[in-house]
């Protein structure tokens, strides 16, 4: 029969031996300790969503987008693609946590933070609004940096020296990634003038995309470039891929609530609508123009849709999220056509086109269905549609100016240090066989 606490306390200690002797003269004078400040718990739930999202959208860049890529060049680049997924995983989680979150998360100026965050000392007991701890934090927002640049080699794939692309994210990711990052998200002049960014759709997607078209243009074409280039060689693993960013974007975009609750929801409902009309949108054009619906087009429709509502997922409602959806797929759709067809730019695998043009549109179309009249969450005080929209025009501007200049000038300044492209001889032989002395199939 249970005898209670108190009736445990009341127990003559030759009944309990001395092991109960001790241990009831230790709780009395823990009892007559002098009560202490509990310290700051974390929320048990928030911080299990957050590390989870982090996996997911860590799983987004390897294997999701590596594969997704992967299938898109031929087979004798495979592996080279691969690569470059994974050193830049490698090379921007160490700067992430050097001082890459430091610049953008600690406190400083308008335009970048300051180095008081460096090497991350001391954050592993601190924690954020809501009980969330800041480490996890800093994991979840790592991987944010981690896939931004590895979405740029897109746009050069089949062409460059690996020694070019480890040097050019490094140096990407501190020139335009981390300001970016802070004017948005870490209290930077973006942010002081209320500007919308659920989840990347300027400090990811605009940045990405259009440094990946300025690359383009300064790289060059690859051989045979429109007419005589080789299909895609697996669209299988396209596909396969493309099926792991979508599920890794419900950690992209539910993620960025930093809590487990109705808002995370919120932005995976709107994330799940938006890339599904996209996709569906995509296939309908691709169809209406070539006559058959492609399993590449139908995917990358749906990652145009996913990179659409990145901005907007916390903002909108489900049927805002069609409504962007659509409208993401009709004008990425349209947007490849202009580059590849009409300028002839080889933007090898539609960075530009899917990732930079989403992202702004998403961008801007966030000041229209966030308001509360359309089943968006509504304007910040003071703000209204003309406002947001214009302060949503002028940041998307900004980062897109600032992706160009500088990626400009860190193309040319690699070319003239490194080196950018591999020779004609390599080019045909395949990066695989050039660059790592590997080939990803034995042909044997």
């Amino acid at each position: 029969m249970p005898v209670g606490i108190g009736g445990f306390i009341d127990m003559p200690f030759t009944r309990l031996g001395r092991a109960g002797s001790c241990l009831v003269a230790l709780s009395l004078l823990c009892a007559a300790a002098p009560a202490r400040a509990a310290a700051p718990t974390a929320d048990s739930g928030g911080t299990a969503w957050v590390m989870t999202a982090s996996a997911l959208v860590l799983f987004m860049t390897l294997p999701g987008l590596a594969l997704f890529y992967g299938g898109l060049v031929r087979a004798r680049n495979l592996l080279s693609v691969l690569m470059h997924c994974f050193i830049i995983c490698c090379v921007v989680s160490l700067i992430w946590g050097l001082f890459g979150y430091s610049l953008v998360f600690a406190d400083g100026g308008a335009f970048i933070g300051s180095l008081d965050k460096a090497f991350l000392d001391h954050l592993g007991d601190k924690t954020l609004p809501g009980n969330l701890p800041e480490i996890v934090f800093v994991l979840f927002q790592m991987t944010f940096a981690v896939i931004t640049p590895a979405l740029i080699v897109g746009a050069f794939a089949e062409r460059v020296r690996f020694s070019f692309v480890v040097l050019f994210s490094a140096l990407w990711l501190v020139l335009v990634y981390l300001p970016v990052a802070h004017w948005v998200w870490g209290g930077g002049w973006a942010a002081q003038r209320n500007v919308l960014d659920f989840a990347g759709g300027i400090v990811v997607h605009t940045t990405a995309g259009v440094s990946a078209l300025v690359a383009a243009i300064m790289v060059g074409a690859r051989r045979g470039f429109p007419n005589s280039l080789a299909p895609p060689h697996s669209p299988g693993m396209t596909m396969a891929g493309a099926g792991m960013l979508w599920v890794g974007w419900f950690g992209f975009n539910g993620g960025s609530a930093l809590a487990a609750d109705a808002g995370a929801a919120s932005a995976i409902v709107a994330t799940q609508f938006a890339a599904s009309a996209a996709a569906l949108t995509w296939m309908a054009l691709e169809w209406l123009r070539v006559g058959k619906p492609t399993s590449v087009g139908l995917v990358t429709g749906c990652i145009a849709g996913l990179a659409t509502i990145t901005p907007a997922s916390g903002y909108v409602g489900p049927m805002g999220a069609i409504a962007i959806g659509v409208a993401g797929g009709a004008v990425c759709f349209f947007a490849t056509l202009v580059v590849k067809q009409r300028l002839r730019i080889d933007d090898s695998l539609d960075v530009f086109g899917v990732h930079g043009v989403g992202g702004m549109a998403g961008s801007v179309l966030v000041a229209l269905f966030a308001a509360a009249s359309l089943g968006g969450v509504g304007y910040s005080a003071g703000m209204s549609l003309p406002r947001q929209l214009g302060v949503q025009l002028i940041a998307v501007a900004a980062a897109a100016l600032w992706s160009c200049v500088a990626t400009a000038l860190l193309v040319k300044l690699l070319d003239l240090v490194v080196g950018v492209r591999v020779s004609a001889e390599e080019e045909y032989d395949g990066l695989d066989l050039a660059a790592h002395g590997e080939r990803a199939y034995d042909h044997s």
